[in-house]
Parts: C-alpha cells; structure tokens; sequence
C-alpha cells in the first residue's frame, strides 16, 4: 500500500468515527451536542508514527488492575510487550516499549498508551490503540503500531463512561502528534 492508499484509509476510518458519533444511538455524546458537532480534532496522517514493533509474548501473562477515571480498577493480563522506534522532535528516534493488554478469552490487544501531548493537545487521560493480531503472536514477531489511529476514550465525551487510565509502564517519553486531538 502506497502512503497516499494508506493516508485515504487514515482518512475514511476518520469519517467513520465522525459520523459515529453525530448518528449511532450508541455514541457517547449527548443527543443536544451531536446537532453541533463537525467531527473531531485530528493531527495530520504522519506515516512516520506508523511503526513496526517486536513482541515480546508473556506466556504466563500477569494480571493486572488498570485504574479506571472513576477510582476503580479494571483486570486485564498483561500479554506482550511491544519494542519500537519513535520520531523525536530533532527528527532522530527514541526507543521506546508500551505493553499489550488483553482481558480474559479476548483476542484484542488493548494498548492505552499518555505522551508528551497529554493534557496539551490531546486528552489528559492519555489515548487507546486496539489491536487485532491475525493468528497467535510468538516472540520476535512483527507488528504494526500506526499512532494515526490513536483515539480518545468514551469517558472523555460523558461522564457515564469509566475508562481505564494508561499505567505508567505505558507513559512514553515522546510527543506523538499523530491520531485524535483533544476533544
């Protein structure tokens, strides 16, 4: 895929989430707010926060608890451990981890990940990816991190939404300006 087939795609997944949130009965904004709303903040599609990671699986996953906006906590496993590169700010990269959680007999790959943006241009709760891995992951394997698909959780758009907080394992020291601004 080209930059400019994977940038349209970057785009469309954007539209889709827009429009989401104005139509679906199951979107997290109030109904009184949706007749206003002209879609979301983004950062630029920027290929260069589209990384490939190596896994590192934890066979036997730990568990942990993830604090939740609201004071609970939330278990999850941690299920693998991605390694990867991120452009800095003086156009050199830094090396950087974030780990993969997974909730019980669930496939998905939830990576709640706060940067040098949050609180600043993006939501102070930090921002998700979801990743969705064809097959089982062994170590080594590679894997597509793409920061442009970064977004901001529910709890950020209504209090009736509880979302877990990134730990701090998952604080990188980088600015990544790529995905959903601030709401």
């Amino acid at each position: 895929m080209t930059d400019d087939e994977w940038a349209a795609r970057v785009r469309a997944n954007r539209a889709e989430k827009d429009e989401f949130l104005t139509e679906h009965r199951q979107s997290p904004l109030p109904p009184e707010a949706r007749e206003g709303f002209d879609g979301l903040d983004y950062f630029p599609p920027d290929p260069d926060y589209r990384v490939t990671a190596a896994a590192t699986v934890h066979d036997d996953p730990e568990p942990v608890e993830l604090t939740v906006r609201n004071g609970e906590a939330v278990r999850y496993e941690r299920a693998v451990t991605f390694s990867f590169e991120l452009p800095r700010d003086d156009g050199g990269l830094e090396s950087a981890t974030l780990a993969g959680y997974r909730r019980p007999d669930e496939e998905t790959l939830f990576v709640p990940f706060r940067d040098k943006t949050t609180g600043q241009e993006t939501y102070d709760g930090g921002r998700y990816m979801d990743l969705h891995p064809e097959g089982t992951l062994s170590d080594g394997d590679e894997v597509a991190l793409d920061f442009n698909l970064a977004y901001t959780p529910f709890c950020a758009f209504a209090d009736a939404f509880a979302c877990p907080l990134a730990p701090s394992e998952n604080w990188l020291d980088a600015a990544v300006r790529a995905g959903e601004k601030a709401p």
